[in-house]
């Protein structure tokens, strides 16, 4: 098993927008829109979920703990604030600014030159209490590849019935 650094994290950081991209661009709406049923988030709801994150989550909350620590608690998190921000809006559009928002936030972190030390400190989460900042950013990793992972199951299911016999063999489609 990895330990979390953050060197290593920003691998996967780096690569989810070029990911999201290579897999979604173009894509017909059937593809994007989507979803498992009920109040469940297609490709698209994903990609506007994580905008939010990028806008108000990761990066702000890791300024909150070096400057704040336990002093400023998180503001809670909207995990439903894609459905306003994706409005209106196309895949391309979504895909163009979760790229330009992880490009600025990731050259923000650098910026923060955390160290060993700085991974140690801990903000306050509105439901989870004391957290530190290497659990926030291993934690966004995790998220991104959680997302990656929910919009390729997604897309897989929309051809759970056609593929007949071969669902017993394709996890995907039945999680």
């Amino acid at each position: 098993m990895q330990n979390f650094s953050l060197e290593k994290g920003l691998e996967i950081l780096e690569r989810t927008p070029a990911v999201l991209q290579s897999l979604l661009a173009g894509l017909s709406d059937s593809w994007i829109k989507q979803n498992e049923g009920g109040d469940s988030w297609s490709p698209f709801d994903n990609v506007g979920h994580l905008i939010h994150g990028e806008k108000t989550d990761w990066v702000v909350r890791s300024k909150i703990i070096l400057e704040y620590g336990e002093t400023k608690p998180f503001e809670p998190f909207d995990r439903f604030a894609q459905e306003k921000i994706s409005k209106g809006k196309t895949m391309k559009q979504l895909l163009d600014e979760f790229s330009k928002l992880r490009r600025q936030n990731l050259e923000e972190l650098r910026r923060l030159n955390i160290t060993e030390s700085n991974l140690k400190k801990t903000g306050i989460h509105p439901e989870f209490g004391r957290v530190t900042l290497k659990q926030l950013l291993a934690t966004w990793v995790a998220h991104d590849l959680g997302h990656i992972r929910q919009i390729t199951r997604v897309m897989a299911k929309q051809y759970k019935e056609d593929i007949g016999p071969w669902q017993e063999y394709l996890s995907v489609v039945g999680e």
